[in-house]
C-alpha cells in the first residue's frame, strides 16, 4: 500500500466510521446520536461531494427535531454542491414550508417534480403549494382577517345581550380555531388567555366549557405553548374548575390536563427546561384535590382518572418509577382516606357512585408499578390502621375494603392481621345499620380466598343470615344477600366443594333475579344482586336458570348500559361463568387416577356444564341481545374498565363467535367494532382472546359491514400478532384465513398486511405440515402477490419462495393446488422475470405444470393454463421454445379442440389463447382442412 493510499484510508476511517454510525442510529429512531455522529464525519471529512451527502443526512435528522432552520441550512449546503439533489431539495422544500417561506419551498418542490415529473409525493406537493400560492399575496390580508375574527369572537362571547346561538356560533369556530396550529397561536398572541379566563369568570357553564376546550386546543401539541398557558392561567385555577359539580366540565378539564401532560413529556420534543417539575406540581395538586372536600364528585373522579393515566409506567421496560414514588410519598393516605369514606355518615367527600372504584383501581396500578420489595414495604407500611374508636374503625374497614378491590395482596395481608376479621364479625352484630352494611361490604371482599371463605362459614354465615331476616333496610338486606352468595359459591364450579345445602344456592341467586328485576329498587342495590349472580352463577343449575329468566337477563344488560360503571366486573364476571370461557386447567387421567388412588380431592364436573349445554346458554345470550351490552361497556372510561375486566370481556366474545351462524348478529349489534380496543390494549391473554374473537369474525364477514370505515385496517395488527409461533394452531388457522379475506379486499390493506410484517410468518406456515395451515397461509400468500413489495421477494436471489409456489402446485390436495397455483399465475404474470426463474429452482417444473393443464378441476386447469400464457408472452425465447416442443402442446390442442362448454369454458378459452399466441411467435403453423 502506497502513502497516498493509507493518507486516503485514513481519512476515510475519520469520517467513514462516524457517517456509518449516523445512518445506524437514525435507521433506529436514535435521532439525538445520530446528529453527533454526522457533526463529527462534518468536521474531518474533506472530500465536498460527501460533504454534501453527510448535510443533506443532517437535514433529516434536523426535520425529525423539528429544528427547521438548521435543516434548511444543511440541506442548503448540500445544493450548492450539486444543484440536482433532490431529497436535499425536497428537505429543503419541508423546512421552509414549516418556517412559513412558502415562496421559497414553492420554488424547490417545482425544481423536485422538474427533475422527477412522475414522482407522486412531489406532484402532491406543487399541488398543495399552488392552491396555496393564490392566497400568498393576500397572506398579511389574511392574517389581520384571523386575528380580526379572534376578536370578533371574544366580544360575541363576553357579551351578555348577544342572542344565545351567536354566541354558541362563536365559542365552537373558537374551539375549531384553537385545534389548528395557525389558529391556537393566533388566539395566543391576541391576548386569547386572558380573555378565555375572563369567560371562565362568568361562572357560565357553557363559557367555562367553551374556554377550557379552547385552552385544550392551544395546549396540544406544543411544549412552549402549553407550558406560557399553565404559567398564565395556574395549576390551582383549573383544579378549581375541574372541582366544580358538573360531570361535562370536569371531564373537559380532566381533557386540559391531559393535553398539557402530554405536551410537556410527548411529542414535542423540543427542550425548554422545568418541564418534570410543572409535571411534579400538576400531580401534587391533584393529589390535594382528592382528599379535598371543596372538590365535587365529578371533580374527584377526573383527578383519580388522571393520576391512573399518568402516574404508573407506560411499559414496564421503562426503570423510572419515580411519579409512582412520589405519589405513594404524597398522596396515598389522601386516595386511602376516599376508599375509608362513608357515604351514609355526616361530614363526608362528595363523591359520585364510581369514585371508590376509580380509587381502588388506581391503588392497584401504582402498587403494580413498584419494582422491589422495599418499595411494596412501604406501600403497605403508610396502608396500615390503628382504629381507637368506632367511626374511625369504620373508615378503616371500608378502606380495607378499597385495597381488597385493588392491590388485593395489600388488602388481604391487613385482613389477616390478628382482631380485623373479628371486627368485622363483630361489627356485623351491631345495632347501627351504617356498621352492618360496612362490615358485610369488607366480609364480602375479604372471603375472596378459600381459606378466608372457611373462617367466615364457620364464624360469620349465622350472622349474615341473622342480618338478612331481621333487617328492614333493603340495601343491608341485599349485602348480606351477596355475601351468603360468595361463600355458597367458595368451591368454584367444582360440582364436589358445594358449601351449602343443595338448592340454597337456587334459592339466593331467585332472590338476587327478582331485586335485579324490580326498577322501584336503587341502582346500586340492584348492582349488588348482579355482584350475588356473579358468585353464584359458578354453579351450573345457577347459570341455566338466569339465561332462561330473559326479562333478568336484560335488567342486567340495561345496568350495564347505565352511567354507573361499577357493576361492570361483577356483569363481565356473570357472562364469563354463563358461558364457561373461564381459564380451565386440562384434566390428566392417569393424573386422576393417581389422585382417587391417594384418596386426594378431584375436581368434578357438573352435568350441566357439557357442552351441549353452553352452546344452548350462548344462543340465549345473544337473543337477549348481550353484544349490544358488551358493546357499550367497552366505551367505559380506562379508569373502571381495568384490564383484567377486558380480559373478561375478550373471553366472553370469544365464546359469542364460536359457532359461524352467530358471527352475524355479533357484528350487526356492534361486536366487530368493540373488540378493536380490547384486541389493542390490556393483559396479554385478554389481546389474544379479542384477537382470535376478531379472526373468527373477519374471516367470514364483509370487511366493510363488520370494521366499517378506517377501522378496518386496525384490525390487521391484531390478526398478525395471531400469526407468532407460540399462539395454538386454531388461533394461526383463523388469522390466516382472517387475512385472506381482508387481502382480497382492497390494495389499501394488502398494503397494511405487509407493512405489519405478516410476510415472514405467513411464507412460514406454507412450509407447515398441518394440511389446513398450510393451505390456509397459501390462500393467504395468493391474495398478496399482487402487492409490489411480495414480487420484489420472490425476485430476490438466495431463497425457495418461488420454489415452493411451484412445489405446492404439485401437491395431492385439490384446495392448496389451486391456491399455489393462482398464486404462481398471479406472479409470472406480474413479473415476466419469474417465468424464466421457475424453471431454474426446480427440475420438475414442466411436470407440475401439465399437471395443473390436466387436472380434472377447472378452476386448478385454468390458472395452470395461466402460467402457461405467461411463459410464452415472457422475454424467454428459449423457455417458449421448449415448452412448444414439449408435450404442452398437445396438452394445449386437446383442451383448445375441446367443443364449448360453460362449465369448462374458462380453460378452453386460455389454451385457445395459448395456441393463438404461439402462432403469432411462428412456433407452430395454423390447422387448415382440406377442401
Amino acid at each position: 500500500m502506497t502513502p497516498d493510499q493509507r493518507c486516503s484510508l485514513g481519512f476515510w476511517r475519520a469520517w467513514g466510521e462516524p457517517l456509518y454510525e449516523g445512518n445506524k442510529h437514525f435507521q433506529t429512531g436514535d435521532i439525538d446520536k445520530a446528529i453527533e455522529c454526522y457533526t463529527s464525519a462534518i468536521k474531518v471529512c474533506k472530500d465536498k461531494k460527501v460533504l454534501a451527502v453527510i448535510h443533506r443526512n443532517r437535514s433529516a435528522c434536523y426535520l425529525k427535531k423539528e429544528n427547521y432552520t438548521n435543516a434548511a441550512s444543511d440541506a442548503s449546503k448540500a445544493i450548492d454542491v450539486d444543484a440536482a439533489d433532490i431529497k436535499a431539495l425536497y428537505r429543503r422544500c419541508q423546512a421552509l414550508e414549516k418556517l412559513g417561506k412558502l415562496d421559497m419551498a414553492f420554488k424547490d418542490v417545482q425544481r423536485c417534480a422538474t427533475l422527477e415529473p412522475k414522482n407522486k409525493t412531489f406532484l402532491e406537493t406543487l399541488r398543495r403549494y399552488t392552491v396555496n400560492k393564490k392566497h400568498t399575496d393576500m397572506y398579511s390580508t389574511t392574517t389581520f382577517s384571523t386575528d380580526s375574527r379572534v376578536q370578533n369572537m371574544f366580544e360575541i362571547l363576553l357579551d351578555d345581550e348577544m342572542e344565545k346561538d351567536k354566541r354558541e356560533k362563536a365559542a365552537n369556530n373558537l374551539i375549531v380555531l384553537s385545534r389548528e396550529d395557525a389558529g391556537a397561536e393566533r388566539i395566543f398572541q391576541n391576548n386569547g388567555v386572558q380573555l378565555l379566563l375572563n369567560m371562565i369568570e362568568t361562572g357560565k357553564p357553557e363559557m367555562i366549557l367553551a374556554a377550557v376546550r379552547t385552552l385544550s386546543g392551544m395546549c396540544t401539541g406544543h411544549k412552549a405553548r402549553a407550558m406560557a398557558i399553565i404559567h398564565m392561567v395556574g395549576i390551582d385555577k383549573i383544579c378549581s374548575i375541574m372541582a366544580v359539580d358538573n360531570e361535562e366540565i370536569a371531564l373537559a378539564t380532566c381533557n386540559l390536563f391531559q393535553c398539557i401532560n402530554d405536551s410537556l413529556t410527548g411529542g414535542d420534543n423540543r427542550e425548554y427546561g422545568k418541564e418534570e417539575a410543572l409535571v411534579l406540581a400538576i400531580l401534587l395538586s391533584l393529589l390535594e384535590m382528592v382528599a379535598s372536600k371543596k372538590v365535587s364528585g365529578h371533580g374527584r373522579d377526573q383527578a383519580l382518572n388522571l393520576l391512573s393515566k399518568n402516574v404508573p409506567r407506560k411499559d414496564k421496560k421503562e426503570r423510572d418509577n419515580s411519579r409512582a414514588l412520589f405519589t405513594i410519598d404524597n398522596g396515598l393516605k389522601k386516595i386511602l382516606k376516599v376508599c375509608g369514606q362513608v357515604p351514609e355518615l355526616p361530614d363526608q367527600l362528595p363523591l359520585t357512585d364510581n369514585t371508590q372504584l376509580i380509587a381502588s383501581v388506581l391503588l392497584n396500578k401504582i402498587y403494580d408499578d413498584l419494582k422491589c420489595d422495599p418499595e411494596r414495604t412501604n406501600f403497605r407500611e403508610i396502608s396500615k390502621i390503628d382504629p381507637n374508636n368506632m367511626d374511625k374503625t369504620i373508615h378503616a374497614i371500608n378502606a380495607i375494603s378499597g385495597l381488597l378491590q385493588g392491590p388485593f395482596d395489600v388488602g388481604n395481608a391487613l385482613v389477616g392481621h390478628q382482631g380485623i376479621m373479628e371486627m368485622m364479625v363483630a361489627l356485623c352484630g351491631s345495632e347501627r345499620e351504617v356498621d352492618q352494611m360496612v362490615a358485610v361490604e369488607a366480609l364480602i371482599h375479604s372471603s375472596s380466598k378459600m381459606s378466608r371463605a372457611s373462617f367466615i362459614i364457620t364464624n360469620g354465615v349465622s350472622l349474615l343470615k341473622d342480618i338478612y331476616k331481621k333487617t328492614k333496610n333493603e340495601r343491608i338486606k341485599i349485602r348480606a344477600l351477596v355475601g351468603l352468595c360468595k361463600l355458597g359459591s367458595a368451591g368454584g364450579d367444582d360440582y364436589s366443594l358445594r358449601q351449602f345445602a343443595e338448592g340454597s344456592t337456587e334459592k339466593l341467586a331467585k332472590q338476587c333475579r327478582k331485586w335485579l328485576c324490580n326498577p322501584q329498587i336503587d341502582t346500586k342495590t340492584r348492582n349488588w344482586a348482579i355482584e350475588g349472580l356473579a358468585y353464584l352463577t359458578n354453579d351450573a343449575d345457577v347459570k341455566d336458570d338466569f339465561v332462561e329468566d330473559e326479562p333478568a337477563m336484560k335488567a342486567m344488560f340495561e345496568l350495564a348500559k347505565s352511567k354507573d360503571k361499577t357493576v361492570l366486573y361483577s356483569v363481565a364476571c356473570t357472562l364469563v361463568n354463563c358461558t364457561n370461557c373461564y381459564e380451565k386447567k386440562e384434566i390428566i387421567p392417569e393424573l386422576v387416577q393417581l389422585a382417587k388412588f391417594s384418596k386426594q380431592h378431584v375436581p368434578e364436573q357438573h352435568p350441566k356444564d357439557k357442552k351441549d349445554f353452553i352452546e344452548r346458554r350462548v344462543k340465549r345470550l345473544l337473543k337477549a341481545g348481550v353484544t349490544s351490552a358488551l358493546a357499550v361497556m367497552v366505551k367505559a372510561d380506562n379508569a373502571i374498565l381495568t384490564d383484567q375486566t377486558k380480559e373478561l370481556l375478550s373471553r366472553v366474545f370469544l365464546a359469542l363467535s364460536e359457532d359461524p351462524k352467530d358471527r352475524g348478529i355479533i357484528v350487526a349489534q356492534g361486536g366487530g367494532k368493540a373488540l378493536i380496543p380490547l384486541a389493542l390494549e390490556g393483559t396479554e391473554a385478554g389481546k389474544v382472546k379479542a384477537s382470535h374473537a376478531l379472526a373468527k369474525i373477519a374471516s367470514i364477514s364483509n370487511p366493510e359491514i363488520a370494521f366499517p370505515g378506517e377501522r378496518v385496517y386496525e384490525v390487521v395488527r391484531p390478526l398478525v400478532n395471531l400469526l407468532q409461533t407460540d399462539r395454538d394452531g386454531m388461533q394461526n388457522y383463523e388469522a390466516l384465513r382472517s387475512l385472506t379475506n381482508l387481502s382480497g379486499f382492497s390494495e389499501k390493506l394488502r398494503v397494511k398486511i405487509v407493512k405489519e410484517h405478516a410476510l415472514p410468518e405467513i411464507e412460514n406456515y406454507m412450509f407447515e405440515e398441518h394440511d389446513q395451515i398450510r393451505q390456509a397461509a397459501t390462500e393467504c400468500m395468493c391474495n398478496l402477490v399482487s402487492c409490489k413489495e411480495v414480487q420484489e421477494r420472490y425476485l430476490e436471489d438466495g431463497n425457495d419462495k418461488l420454489k415452493l409456489m411451484v412445489l405446492l402446485c404439485g401437491e395431492e390436495d385439490e384446495d392448496l393446488q389451486r391456491a399455489a397455483a393462482g398464486g404462481l399465475a398471479m406472479l409470472t404474470a406480474a413479473q415476466k422475470k419469474l417465468c424464466t426463474k421457475m424453471t431454474k429452482v426446480t427440475t420438475q417444473w414442466l411436470e407440475i405444470l401439465q399437471r395443473l393443464c390436466l387436472s380434472t378441476d377447472p378452476r386448478i386447469q385454468h390458472r395452470g393454463l395461466v402460467v402457461v400464457y405467461n411463459m410464452l408472452s415472457s422475454d424467454d425465447s428459449e423457455l417458449v421454445k421448449k415448452l412448444i416442443e414439449s408435450e404442452m402442446l398437445e396438452i394445449l390442442s386437446v383442451i383448445g379442440k375441446a367443443e364449448d362448454n360453460p362449465k369448462r369454458q374458462d380453460p378452453i378459452d386460455v389454451a385457445r389463447t395459448c395456441l393463438v399466441k404461439a402462432m403469432e411467435l411462428g412456433l407452430i403453423k395454423p390447422f387448415s382442412s382440406p377442401s
